[in-house]
């Protein structure tokens, strides 16, 4: 956040005027208040607010960046540090606190002197009291969920109990599972469920190592709350959750029977959250049994690595999965399913080519798509309306906007009932028969009939938000008297303009404000009827925009309305009390209406995606995880594809059961190794969330999980090492991936040294293949890796079909550019042409020989004297190490030096007479020659390069 953009112009703050009496009143309160080191404390002073002590610290430095914001408040002896916040600033700093960062709770106090009084809490997992300025002028783009924990031992097995609790769907589950050592399976939890808050109890048996598990809370930015183990109970939950539980309590009592601890962990969150303290929860919660093992499972570090949530650094939405593929319409509810479903793919075959039928039809029919997100644009919010109905402080306004949003039904049951495509009885049994349910009279027509009798909606686009006066025989007399008395002010209105020789509204104005009904008329006016506006009228005020002044009979008739229109507001509190009472009895219809709206929405934001990109996404086939393979043609990254100026270079994967299950993709840095590795993650995860993938074609084995370790990330930020993290998050996949999961890792072994490094990285990769037995792309530097494909031989003929394939990517820094160059894919395309060959992706089969660290040295412009050191301990280095002996044979020459394929200089001098072989190629003037004329000259050319090819091995390989 930049400082120009929190200082208000000019750099000045609202300003904190107390005397030295409330000074030291307010000063005394402050210094009481119990110690919190996570709470940010701010004090409403009506046009701005104020913070104090650290907190006012933190304040100047994270969101001023300037300590000159600070302001001392009272005496040097017991004075305090104090800042001023506006209004629009408090409302940005409520939003970091509570949606971006983990850290730190939010407390607003009201009050004077020193009597104040705690009105608003928030913490990131209960957002409830600050919706109202969270989301004023902002979509909400997720429910942030609240989890309990309380892990145990079970016949010498650890096992996690957990409970969620997600306040803003009122909604509660609870699960217990067996769990490892680095808790994956809680890791994996969190993210599926999107955790903001997580409850521990702080006082916990030691036998228990709790670090690994605050680790994978840390992991994943979750804030941790820690609590006494005694609210850690179920004494009483079943009676508690009968009040506040839908429907009848026998089927809560039957789903509490399958568990033991978790019930504890429900118990602390029914009373950390106080849901029992709001009557307005009572019957409206839903509870459910969580089952990890429905979707596939991602940790901290899968999420990362795939980009699938919007990073606060993104420079633009297509940065992240979720902003790429975010075409939702409606406000809020898709983007809530889709960030929802990102971290919830299916790992069900069936619901899978369910969800892509759908998207199927919507990508096929422009009409159909078109229809839907035309009518979809104009639905709200349902489930924040619904949210906002129960409110005690609840008014007309989201009875009105549920009325307007679910008037669009019919017309989106219009547009489904028109199409007639192939997957026209899915579309049926997914949507219109639930609309045609929740569209009859008994259920959405009783809440139309209510609203239309019961609320004046001719007023609405006025902004008005009034009971109908025929709702109300009382009502009704009001409103006549009412009319009467604006008639009255109105034929006033004329007479006024009448004396004043002005014309009705276009000089003279009538107006209502803070002043009643007053009259308005430009300064310009006013000095023509100077005189006779200070003899017979009462001037009000004189401001840039004209003269507000009254006379005796506007301020009589406007006090006489006045005094109706109170009396009018009371006998209609009473009506907008009992409608909006009986709106709440239809939640469950919205709540419906709100599955259906968001699910089409996301559905067919996903076709939009699909068919809108230059290059149109393609149907994924899926197969169950013990069959097929992985194979995607043409496959190229989404978000890399989605950013401005990148032309980029699509690549085949073939994961392959018993061919190339595991790939050790091996070339030089910048070379596109981890893009490619993190692509075909993405497919994978886009597919199975159920949207088409950018691939020329795919084939899918589903995956129950995605392990990725491609970077250390912020590691260091927490204490930890690049090294330990990168063995921490390897742990993980060693530990909790199966052969059904998919395991992606990039360069690993860079945090130690190169012997330690490499040594790991092979132990790792024996393990994977003999153990795992996963479908992996693992991208190293260490290029003597690849010799591991070699061991399909005798070593290891109790593992039948190891499956490992060598991978590279070629490169070629250019002279003349002093550029790292990406070679292969145009040349070989060029090659293809003299050879009659055909064409190589520029990731291909076969290891890559050498490693490209000095070139890159050399041409960022390291000093020359460096770079000669480097090559010279290089070369050393290479004398020294043995060959690694990889067949079990016996070396003839033991410390035999490592024989490079091509030297760095044949490499550097053969790309460039490539380059020129592609520079005369394009100049030739094929298009305008003959096709004799044309092979004439693709001969010379080809003569004249083998010729040059014939003292370079780099580039006789292509010959």
């Amino acid at each position: 956040m930049d400082s120009e953009d929190c200082l208000p112009e000019g750099g000045k703050l609202p300003e904190l005027k107390l005397d030295a009496r409330q000074a030291q009143g307010f000063i005394s309160f402050f210094k009481k208040l119990p110690k919190d080191p996570r709470a940010i404390r701010f004090f409403d002073r009506r046009d701005y607010y104020t913070a104090h002590g650290e907190n006012a610290t933190f304040i100047a430095k994270t969101y001023y960046h300037t300590m000159t914001a600070l302001r001392q408040l009272g005496g040097n002896s017991d004075g305090i540090s104090s800042v001023s916040v506006s209004r629009a600033m408090f409302e940005t700093i409520a939003r970091n606190l509570l949606l971006d960062r983990t850290d730190h709770t939010l407390e607003l106090y009201e009050g004077s002197g020193s009597s104040w009084r705690l009105t608003k809490s928030g913490t990131p997992g209960n957002i409830g009291s600050f919706e109202d300025i969270l989301f004023a002028n902002n979509d909400m783009q997720y429910s942030p969920v609240t989890v309990a924990l309380f892990p145990v031992f079970r016949e010498g097995q650890l096992y996690v109990a957990l409970s969620f609790v997600d306040m803003t769907n009122r909604k509660l589950g609870l699960a217990e599972f067996p769990e490892d050592s680095r808790f994956t399976n809680v890791e994996s939890a969190l993210v599926a469920l999107g955790c903001k808050e997580c409850l521990l109890p702080a006082d916990f048996e030691k036998s228990i190592d709790l670090q690994p598990l605050q680790d994978a809370i840390s992991n994943c930015s979750i804030l941790l709350t820690e609590r006494k183990k005694a609210e850690f109970k179920s004494r009483d939950l079943v009676q508690d959750l009968g009040r506040i539980i839908r429907g009848s309590v026998e089927p809560v009592r039957d789903l509490l029977s399958q568990f033991d601890y978790a019930l504890g962990t429900l118990g602390a969150l029914v009373s950390y959250a106080e849901l029992l303290a709001d009557d307005t929860n009572y019957g409206n919660y839903t509870i459910e049994k969580f089952n990890l093992d429905c979707y596939m499972r991602l940790d901290s570090a899968a999420v990362r690595a795939l980009n699938i949530v919007e990073g606060k650094t993104d420079v633009n939405k297509n940065f992240s999965l979720f902003g790429l593929m975010n075409r939702t319409c409606t406000a809020g509810m898709g983007k809530r399913l889709l960030n929802k479903w990102l971290k919830q793919p299916l790992i069900d075959v069936n619901e899978i080519n369910n969800r892509l039928d759908m998207v199927q039809a919507f990508a096929e029919d422009p009409e159909l798509r078109q229809g839907l997100r035309q009518q979809l644009k104009r639905i709200s919010d349902i489930d924040r309306l619904t949210h906002a109905l129960r409110k005690k402080s609840a008014n007309l306004q989201p009875v009105v906007k549920l009325y307007q949003s679910c008037s669009r039904i019919p017309y989106i049951k219009g547009v489904l009932q028109q199409y007639n495509g192939q997957f026209s009885t899915s579309v049926m049994t997914r949507f219109l028969s639930s609309l045609e349910e929740w569209l009859t009279e008994n259920r959405y027509g009783r809440f139309a009939n209510l609203v239309e009798t019961a609320i004046d909606l001719g007023q609405v686009d006025n902004g008005e938000y009034r009971i109908s006066p025929l709702y109300s025989s009382d009502l009704a007399v009001l409103k006549d008297e009412l009319s009467e008395v604006e008639n009255h002010i109105n034929n006033l209105h004329m007479h006024t303009a009448t004396d004043l020789d002005l014309s009705v509204d276009k000089q003279l104005k009538l107006e209502k404000g803070p002043f009643g009904h007053v009259f308005r008329i430009s300064k310009k006016d006013e000095q023509k009827v100077r005189k006779k506006l200070t003899t017979n009228y009462i001037i009000i005020e004189t401001r840039k925009d004209g003269v507000k002044f009254t006379s005796a009979k506007l301020k009589k008739l406007g006090d006489q309305y006045q005094s109706l229109l109170g009396d009018y507001t009371s006998c209609q509190k009473k009506i907008v009390d009992n409608v909006v009472q009986v709106s709440c009895t239809f939640s469950e219809v919205f709540e419906n209406f709100a599955a259906i709206i968001s699910e089409l929405d996301v559905l067919q934001s996903f076709a939009d995606l699909a068919i809108s990109c230059p290059v149109p996404y393609v149907r994924p086939d899926i197969t169950t995880s013990e069959e097929g393979d992985i194979i995607l043609q043409g496959s190229r990254h989404p978000c890399v594809e989605a950013q401005d100026g990148v032309n980029f270079i699509p690549n085949d994967c073939t994961l392959v059961r018993g061919k190339s299950w595991f790939q050790i993709i091996t070339g030089p840095n910048m070379g596109g190794k981890s893009t490619f590795i993190r692509q075909v993650g993405v497919n994978v995860l886009m597919a199975q969330v159920g949207s088409f993938v950018p691939c020329d074609q795919a084939s899918i084995s589903v995956r129950d999980c995605i392990f990725a370790r491609v970077g250390a990330g912020d590691c260091q930020l927490r204490g930890v090492s690049t090294f330990m993290q990168e063995m921490l998050e390897t742990a993980s996949i060693l530990k909790g991936a199966s052969e059904k999961s998919l395991i992606i890792i990039d360069e690993l072994g860079r945090g130690t040294s190169t012997y330690d490094g490499f040594g790991l990285a092979w132990a790792i990769c024996e393990h994977l293949v003999e153990v795992t037995r996963a479908p992996t792309l693992f991208a190293t530097h260490f290029h003597e890796l690849t010799a591991l494909a070699n061991k399909n031989g005798d070593q290891h003929q109790h593992v039948p079909d190891l499956g490992i394939a060598n991978y590279h990517v070629g490169a070629h820094i250019d002279p003349s550019s002093r550029k790292l160059t990406m070679l292969y894919k145009v040349f070989i395309m060029i090659m293809s042409l003299f050879s009659s060959g055909s064409c190589v992706q520029k990731v291909e089969p076969g290891s890559c020989d050498q490693s490209f660290g000095i070139h890159v040295a050399e041409f960022a412009n390291f000093p020359e004297a460096v770079i000669a050191l480097a090559k010279s301990k290089a070369e050393e280095l290479e004398d020294f190490t043995s060959a690694p002996n990889l067949s079990g044979e016996p070396s003839d020459e033991v410390g035999s030096k490592r024989k490079r394929v091509f030297s760095p200089d044949d490499v550097t001098r053969g790309a460039a007479r490539a380059r020129l072989l592609l520079e005369d190629f394009s100049a030739l003037p094929l298009d305008e020659v003959d096709g004799s004329k044309a092979t004439e000259m693709v001969a010379k050319l080809k003569s004249d390069f083998e010729k040059d090819a014939a003292s370079n091995p780099w580039l006789q390989q292509f010959l």
